[in-house]
């Protein structure tokens, strides 16, 4: 262990990391979370200024966060939302449709939750309720599923039309990385609250909501209203990279003020390109 009398003379970065060396300490991972932090922070300043720009000029944002159950939907979300004026930003988690609700038509009950002029929600899920979760779950009729699907691509183009800017964000993770944070939240008495009945179906119906994934893709991703995956196993860097794609849709002041950088990459974050040959049910 370090003695104080060491660490008393440390003065810069180089100087600890050397310490740490000659004294068999590794610092890797601590260093590793650091640049995390500060990079984060960075990216949520920038995303504090985009607020301020859609307060300024009275824009409508909506993200939508969908993906694999345990892809890191909510921890993107709360890193989003965390130091944003409340005021003028929120997040949207509708629990099932009530008696009522299911009488309405399927979209109205997001119709009414949508941002207002100078405001940006974020959706922790969506009406792509039923393009995948639904459909493969039973909790919807194959009519229903087939009425929805023809009718997402107007609904947002409606939305797009009426100057709503729409962001739809698809989290990808691997099979075996769903698998080890389902058995940590099993284990965590913190994150019990996460795991649901649909969870345990996760594993078992993996292909079937590929399936339904790929399907959603095809008939939902448009010019105006692109899909755009994140696919990593790394949640920290999906919250660093989904971010820097938001910041990358708007031109607002003081835009790179900080040291963070707002490119994302392409690697890890991209729109869905169409497969040349479309599924069918």
């Amino acid at each position: 262990m370090f003695k104080l009398k060491h660490l008393e003379k440390v003065q810069t970065r180089k100087e600890l990391i050397a310490l740490a060396k000659s004294e068999g300490v590794n610092l890797k991972p601590t260093l590793k979370k650091l640049a995390y932090e500060e990079e984060l922070r960075e990216l949520q300043t920038e995303l504090a200024l985009l607020l301020q720009h859609i307060i300024q000029h009275q824009l409508r944002v909506a993200v939508i966060f969908e993906g694999r159950d345990a892809a890191g939907k909510g921890g993107s979300i709360k890193r989003f939302v965390e130091h944003l004026n409340p005021h003028a930003s929120g997040v949207v988690a509708l629990t099932k449709p009530t008696d009522i609700e299911k009488g309405q038509w399927y979209f109205q009950r997001y119709i009414e939750v949508l941002p207002n002029r100078g405001e940006i929600k974020f959706f922790d899920r969506s009406w792509y309720n039923r393009a995948v979760v639904e459909p493969v779950m039973g909790f919807c009729t194959k009519e229903q599923y087939h009425i929805f699907m023809s009718e997402v691509p107007s609904f947002e183009y409606m939305l797009h039309e009426d100057g709503i800017k729409l962001i739809k964000f698809w989290f990808d993770i691997s099979k075996d990385e769903q698998k080890k944070r389902f058995d940590s939240r099993l284990e965590n008495p913190l994150k019990n609250w996460k795991f649901s009945p649909v969870d345990l179906k996760g594993q078992e119906l993996w292909d079937e909501n590929t399936h339904y994934k790929e399907q959603m893709f095809t008939d939902t991703h448009t010019v105006y209203s692109p899909w755009v995956i994140v696919e990593t196993n790394n949640k920290e860097l999906a919250r660093l990279e989904s971010l820097r794609y938001v910041l990358s849709q708007f031109d607002y002041e003081g835009k790179g003020s900080t040291k963070a950088t707002l490119q994302h990459d392409p690697n890890v974050v991209y729109k869905y390109f169409r497969k040349s040959k479309k599924l069918d049910l």
